[in-house]
Order: structure tokens, then sequence, then C-alpha cells
């Protein structure tokens, strides 16, 4: 006999204050007293949040009498025991306005929330089914109001929500509840079926986008990677949550949708020609998302099967399951035609720059990069891209170089194409990916020796050799100077007509005169430095002139000599050759 389900429910009880009421009500609780914890982190974001630090107010009853609760650490609460047969409910106040797409967020003009932000977990009982009832707030101002989730409609219970209304919904476990983000408000809605799967795109704020254009794209990339992976797809419906803001850019995957932020001016509009840079980042990122529907929500490291809620999940191999996804976000935009070959080898070329720009990468490898995750990669700081490399960025790269390398020494017989969708059939919602799966699985389909490979590149510190890897398929990589104008070494932020240093590289000129990140550059020989003139002032000079410099360290004035460096940041090229290459005709289609 299944269990009963447990009953949530959430109301934006005063949105002008931005509080969400929540109410988990518990039938059968453990007899000795059940305890309740909040998520500490949501899936897809490495870094502990600590939701529960947004609860504002929090009590228990039964019966409608007043059961005690007590707190056992930062977000685990206690209830006293109660009668056998008597449910138990916990209530309790959100301060939600965190507008990222990993929060909740609340105003007199939306709401918006992810289920680990404010639905409690009786342990024990993780399991069982749920229903929640999604409300609308109170008063005529919020009648018109619409919700945008795929949580599943609670079709066999009373009070059951028709689609985009307010009512119960259902899902089969608290893993499930948690992985639906919700958007309540007036917002614009389109829809479009890929391979069969009703898909929808749901944009909050204002904005002016052209929804005809934008829903004709995303079909065009969801078709794409549905088939990539083999159909049918493994959701039955799919939600795009878009939040339009005047600057903003971020991205988080769930099982059946995403929530995204992005700039307005990023949205297509009507009329638009071609596609603008702003716009093709965009659906990038979309992109990029849905392709995580296999890579990470599906298939996954075997740390995160399942996940741990309270604590860090160390794995790794995000370097795979994040860098694997950057390579094929653009990647998808050209294969199914919204860009050019050159265009896209542009994007490769400006990936390659990133990573060779910064030291980290010299230190740190793609393995020790996923692991430190929690600690690193989501806290940056002033030193960041001295000590670690990006499993992104790098990890994009090692993607594109293992795809180059299996197509190349198997004739194309096995391509990361096929690889893809063999870890799809082997590991998709299976117990999870172990450290060396990757490469055994790589070495089992295309017969090639790869401990080298990998070796190199995930566990080692070298650049990948794209240069040679490319040369197979009529592809030449060069590197031309950035400019002529001589470095200091450094990142700089712009504060009005100040200017700081926020990174200090190392190796460079600045560190070696011993400036660091956090001085003001006041002066050099002399004159002023603003943000507008540094280009300028270092460009009347040659690599090893010495200059005279004053900065402000802290509220101390000091002055540095410092020897000029040769000219930074190189940029790398990639270029079509002209002779009919058959490898790149397969492998760019």
């Amino acid at each position: 006999m299944q269990p009963a389900p447990i009953r949530y429910s959430i109301v934006p009880s005063s949105p002008a204050a931005h509080l969400l009421e929540v109410r988990c009500t518990l039938p059968g609780p453990t007899a000795d007293g059940q305890r309740f914890a909040l998520p500490a982190w949501i899936p897809g974001s490495y870094l502990i949040r600590d939701f529960a630090r947004h609860i504002v107010s929090i009590r228990a009853e039964s019966r409608g009498r007043p059961v005690a609760l007590r707190k056992l650490d930062k977000h685990t609460w206690q209830a006293a025991p109660v009668a056998g047969s008597d449910d138990l409910c916990i209530i309790h106040e959100v301060y939600a306005w965190d507008p990222s797409v990993r929060g909740a967020h609340v105003d007199q003009t939306h709401a918006f929330f992810n289920g680990s932000n404010v639905f409690l977990r009786a342990l024990g009982h993780e399991d069982r089914p749920c229903l929640v009832d999604i409300r609308r707030p109170g008063g005529q101002a919020y009648s018109g109001w619409r919700v945008a989730t795929t949580l599943a409609l609670a079709t066999d219970a009373p009070g059951a929500a028709r689609r985009h209304g307010f009512g119960l919904y259902r899902a089969s476990n608290y893993d499930e509840l948690i992985d639906h983000p919700v958007e309540m408000g007036h917002f614009a809605l389109a829809a479009f079926s890929a391979c069969g799967i009703p898909h929808e795109v749901v944009i909050s704020g204002r904005h002016d986008c052209d929804l005809d254009r934008l829903t004709a794209d995303l079909q065009r990339i969801c078709e794409w990677q549905i088939r990539l992976f083999g159909e049918p797809a493994p959701m039955p419906r799919y939600l795009f949550l878009v939040t339009a803001v005047g600057d903003g850019y971020g991205g988080l995957e769930h099982r059946s949708s995403t929530a995204l932020l992005c700039a307005r001016d990023s949205l297509p509009w009507p009329g638009m020609r071609g596609l603008p840079e702003a716009y093709r980042g965009l659906l990038g990122l979309c992109s990029h998302e849905y392709f995580h529907t296999w890579n990470v929500k599906r298939i996954k490291p075997a740390a995160f099967v399942p996940y741990n809620l309270d604590a860090e999940n160390y794995t790794t191999l995000l370097w795979a399951f994040e860098g694997f996804t950057s390579y094929y976000d653009d990647l998808t935009l050209l294969r199914c035609g919204l860009i050019r070959r050159q265009e896209w080898l542009d994007i490769i070329g400006r990936t390659i720059d990133k990573v060779c720009n910064e030291p980290g990468r010299l230190r740190q490898t793609l393995a020790e990069s996923s692991f430190d995750a929690w600690t690193k990669y989501y806290r940056p700081d002033e030193n960041t891209p001295n000590a670690v490399v990006s499993y992104y960025a790098k990890g994009a790269l090692v993607a594109l170089a293992l795809d180059l390398k299996l197509r190349a020494e198997t004739a194309g017989r096995v391509t990361l194409d096929h690889l893809m969708r063999a870890l799809w059939q082997r590991h998709g919602d299976t117990a999870g990916v172990d450290d060396d799966d990757i490469r055994l699985l790589a070495e089992e389909l295309s017969g090639l020796d790869l401990r080298a490979f990998f070796a190199d590149a995930v566990h080692g510190t070298s650049d990948v050799d794209l240069a040679r890897l490319l040369r197979p398929f009529a592809i030449r990589l060069r590197r031309q100077p950035a400019g002529r104008t001589p470095s200091l070494a450094v990142k700089t932020a712009g504060e009005g007509s100040e200017l700081r240093l926020a990174t200090v590289y190392d190796g460079g000129p600045a560190q070696a005169a011993g400036l660091a990140a956090g001085d003001l550059l006041l002066a050099i020989d002399g004159l002023r430095v603003t943000p507008a003139n540094l280009e300028r002032l270092l460009a009347r000079h040659r690599a090893g002139d010495v200059l005279r410099l004053h900065v402000f360290r802290r509220d101390e004035l000091m002055e540095f000599s410092l020897r000029l460096g040769d000219p930074a940041r190189d940029r790398h090229h990639l270029q079509l050759l002209r002779k009919p290459n058959r490898l790149r005709e397969e492998w760019l289609q």
C-alpha cells in the first residue's frame, strides 16, 4: 500500500515584503520526533548556500494545536512527538529576494522559486509522493496571474490545477519536487513541438521579444540534441523559464526545464536581421542548459547518486559534465544551421584565448578544478586566475581534442557523438559515472589506448595541442598578437575615473615590481591614470621600458619601479583551408 502523500502549500503571503508562506503537512511522522531539513545547496550550482538563512519564522502544529519545534543545526529542526495517527504540519515564512536562477524572488510583479529554497525535507520520508498546492496571492491585483512549471498536474486529486493554473500539482518524491522551478505572475507564453515533445517558453519582465523567431530557433536546437541522443526524449514536456532584466546572464538546469536570466536586449526583436552577438549568446545558453537534460541530470557522476543535500558532493568529473556540455552548446548552433562554420571556429578561438591567458591552467588540473569547485571555482577572488582553471572552458577544449582524436584515429568511425550516446545508453538514470568510466568507454568504442591523453588533458597541466589535432581536418590554428601595447600583466577594474588592480597575473611585470590586487593606480611617470587613458599611456612605450608608478594601497601612498613586458593576450585564430577534407565535412556537417 502506497503511503499517504506529503502535502505542501506555498503562497506569496506578502509580495511587497517579499515573503512566501510554506506549509508541509506530514501524515504519520516519526514516532520519537520528526526531523525536517532544508537543502544547503541546489544541484547544478556547486556552492553551499545555506538556504535556511532565509527562513524568517517557523512553527509546528498538529490538529490546530502548537507542537514544540527545536532547531538542531543551521538547517535542521525536530518536532516533538505527536499522537499516533495525527498529522504534523510545519509552517514557515521565507524571505524571497534573490533574483538569481538558483534562488527565490517575490514582489508585486511576479514570484519565482526553486523547490530547494522553500520546501522542507521530511527526513526518512524522502521517497514518499508529494502534493503541492500552489496558491495565488490574496487581492484583486493578482487575479490575472498564471503559473508556469513542469510539475505534473495532480489530475486524480480534488483541487487539481489546470495547465498554467493555481491548485494542486504532484511529484513522485522529494527529489522530483525540488527539480521543477515555478514562475507565477503575468508572463509571455509561447509553445512549440520538438520531435513530438511539447515545449514552452515563458518570459517574465519587460521585453519586446519576437516569440516566433525565438521558438523557431529553439526548436532547431532542441530537435538536434534529441536526435543526437536518440528519440524519444526523456521528458514528457519541457519549459524554458526566462527572466528578462536590464543586464544579467545565467542558467540552471533541471530535469525538464531550465531557469534562465538574460538581458532583455539579448532577446530577438520584431524585424531583427541576422544573428546579433547578444542573441547568439542567449541561444548558446539555452543550448547549454538543454544539453544538461541528458548530461548531468540523467547521466550523473556517481557522487551525485543520490544527491546529499546537506553537504558538498565531491566529484572529479565536472570537466566532462560542464566541459562537454560547453563544447556541444555552440556546436549545436552550427550543426542545426544557426551559425556558420567560421563563426563557430571563432568561438573556439576565443575559448582558447580565455584558457591560455590565465596562469591557473598551469597549476591546477581539470580533475582538481572539478573537485575544488565548492571552495575555489564558485568562490573566486583576486587570485583565482592565477590558481584555478575553468572546467567549463578547458573542459570544452578537452572535449574538442577528444572528438578530433577519435575521429582522426578511427577514420571517422567513432566520434564524441558516439561516446555521448553510449554514455546515455549505459549510464542514463543509473548508478552514475565513476572516475574512469568515460575513458574506458571511449577506449571500448574506438579500440584506442587513451590513457596518455587523459593523463595529460584531465590529470595534467599541459596545454592541449589543438594545432596538431586540427591538421588532419584541414584547419590551421595560428597565434596572433592582440596588439602592440606593452603589458603590465594585470586585470583592472574601473571605479568612475579611478583604476584599481583587480588581478595581478603570476610572473608578470606588475607582480615582479611588487604591485598587488586592490592597489589603486594613480599615476605613471607623474601623469594621472584613468580607465580612459591607461592604454594610451602604455602605448607610448616599448617592452623593456622602466616606468615609475604611484598607487594607493589602502590609505598608504606607495611608489614602484616597473619594467614593461611584451604585449599580452595573444589571440588564436582557426582558419579553414580550402582543400576538400572528408573528416572535416563529417565533423562540421
